[in-house]
């Protein structure tokens, strides 16, 4: 089984795809010629053409007579370079400004919001790393999950209380969240914290600028994320493995002879408690986190404890004495 690894890729392994080979800088107003697909600035390809009728990359002819009638301004392609270069559209939306109060002769009344440089960062959606994002947490809860549609004036006064707010910086990941909230409630290791938007669980390595943009969050609020606490996969399959040679004792027993049949571990009461269920709400004191039932190192876990601890490291030893098993241990 492959294991599948994350590779970050630096925004240097993207400049040839993101710069303009006649200016050297990053697209500015993106422009794409239609019989080749290569791009450049709007401004660099139209001063380009006024003396040359050929692309400046492959020679591809652009036009016999009106070159200008085959470029095409490549919006998609823009917005993708203000949002991988850090800063770059507000210093473009500054330098605007700045061009338009150094020439009040020039007429802006014609150009739109965006070529005087009025558009804010949040108008047009693009997020920097140094920004301060507004995020709500809550505790995921599937019966609750699947009634949509309900306004916040509408929700209960419990149901308000149970949601938290946070402000973080564009660049956290996941991974600090889910280690903010294994801190905060001092859950233990044998539990695992899932960060979710909605339903969907989300990647350790996604940062809130991420989130953002995969799920085109309109700021029309903060971000909501969602978090649930497991049991461990390592939990789990122990317990899967004590249930296994629970079955392959009794099976071994059924064999006996009937003076043996006392001894089987059937009679023997089980060494391992059963995992609560993730989705099994319970009441809980806690008036942060209502999901969690039960103090755990002075905090609180999400689920109940078990009432054993499991045997990590310790095996049930069978020993035969007289043609009986018996366990040990």
């Amino acid at each position: 089984m492959t294991m599948h690894r994350t590779t970050r890729i630096k925004i240097t392994e993207l400049n040839p795809h993101l710069m303009c080979v006649l200016c050297g800088g990053y697209f500015i107003d993106a422009t794409t010629i239609i019989e080749c697909l290569h791009s450049f600035c709007k401004m660099c390809i139209v001063r380009y053409l006024e003396t040359s009728k050929y692309c400046p990359i492959c020679d591809v002819p652009v036009h016999k007579t009106k070159p200008l009638l085959n470029i095409r301004s490549d919006k998609t392609l823009q917005d993708i370079v203000y949002k991988l270069v850090p800063g770059l559209f507000k210093n473009e939306m500054k330098r605007r400004r700045d061009f338009y109060a150094d020439h009040p002769s020039v007429d802006a009344t014609t150009r739109s919001n965006e070529d005087r440089g009025e558009v804010a960062d949040e108008d047009k959606r693009i997020i920097t790393d140094d920004e301060i994002i507004s995020l709500s947490i809550e505790f995921f809860d599937h019966n609750k999950a699947e009634q949509t549609g309900v306004a916040e004036d509408q929700l209960t006064k419990e149901q308000v209380n149970n949601k938290r707010y946070l402000q973080c910086p564009a660049a956290m990941t996941i991974m600090h969240l889910r280690k903010f909230l294994r801190s905060k409630m001092d859950i233990p290791c044998t539990y695992q914290v899932e960060v979710m938007y909605e339903d969907e669980p989300l990647k350790d390595y996604y940062t809130l600028m991420d989130i953002a943009y995969i799920y085109t969050w309109r700021r029309n609020g903060p971000l909501p994320l969602k978090y649930r606490v497991r049991p461990s996969c390592k939990k789990m399959k122990m317990s899967h493995l004590q249930q296994e040679g629970q079955n392959s004792t009794g099976r071994s027993a059924e064999s006996d002879s009937a003076s043996d049949k006392a001894c089987s571990p059937a009679a023997v009461p089980s060494t391992s408690s059963s995992l609560p269920s993730p989705g099994t709400p319970v009441q809980s004191p806690h008036p942060h986190f209502p999901h969690i039932s039960k103090p755990v190192n002075g905090a609180s876990t999400s689920a109940p404890a078990p009432t054993r601890p499991f045997p990590f490291g310790k095996k049930t030893r069978k020993a035969s004495l007289n043609g009986s098993s018996a366990s040990s241990g």
